[in-house]
């Protein structure tokens, strides 16, 4: 029998990813039909949340290939996100 901690934990952890996916995907079709401009917070926001998500995901299951990619998109936004504040 599974650890029903676990298992709960798990679950927090797929829709985190599952938000990630999503979060990501709906700032490029806004940005892509012109809703969300690439240098504005919301665009970015969404990205950096998304990427986080996508990560926590990929290193739960162990999957490094996403998990650095999204470390560094994530990383990514943080510096534009700075960038804005420093203008």
């Amino acid at each position: 029998m599974k650890n029903k901690g676990s298992s709960f934990f798990y679950g927090i952890y797929t829709l985190v990813g599952w938000y990630g996916a999503g979060a990501i995907l709906i700032a490029y079709a806004l940005n892509s039909f012109g809703v969300l401009r690439s240098d504005g917070l919301a665009f970015q926001v969404l990205n950096l949340t998304g990427a986080v998500g996508i990560s926590v995901i990929s290193l739960t299951k162990k999957a490094y290939q996403p998990a650095v990619l999204n470390i560094v998109w994530a990383v990514v936004a943080i510096v534009a996100v700075i960038g804005m504040f420093a203008k």
